[in-house]
């Protein structure tokens, strides 16, 4: 007998929520972030991921009820942002420069994208350094 074979059939339905493009602050950080140049954003572990070629630099939850904002940033960047009210340093990967803020409302999203955009041309650096370097 044979087995299924992964990625034939129907397939689970897209979330809403995935459809749409987020809700909330969700929907505007998208929005905002998607119309970088290079940015692509993907649905990976109940969080959006916010990537310049490989290599993420933001990520946000999908659900709703959840507001904490990840942000990677150089290590300069870090301590500055961690000097703001808000901004804690990641509970996990702090010593790789991520940090934490909440974003719940519109005047919050407009507070967080100062710091995205320093994360999003540190990681957009970090791609074209590459770049260069392969033939």
């Amino acid at each position: 007998m044979k087995g299924r074979v992964r990625g034939l059939g129907p397939g689970r339905k897209t979330r809403r929520t995935l459809a749409r493009g987020g809700i909330g602050p969700a929907a505007e950080l998208n929005t905002q972030l998607g119309s970088w140049p290079r940015v692509k954003i993907t649905p990976m572990f109940g969080r959006w991921g916010y990537f310049v070629g490989p290599q993420l630099f933001a990520c946000f939850p999908l659900r709703a009820k959840d507001t904490d904002l990840w942000i990677r940033l150089t290590p300069e960047d870090q301590r500055r942002a961690l000097l703001v009210p808000g901004f804690v340093p990641h509970r996990r990967f702090a010593a790789r420069g991520w940090v934490e803020c909440r974003v719940e409302t519109s005047r919050d999203v407009g507070r967080a994208v100062r710091w995205l955009r320093r994360g999003y041309e540190a990681a957009r650096q970090a791609l074209e350094r590459e770049e260069r370097k392969t033939p």
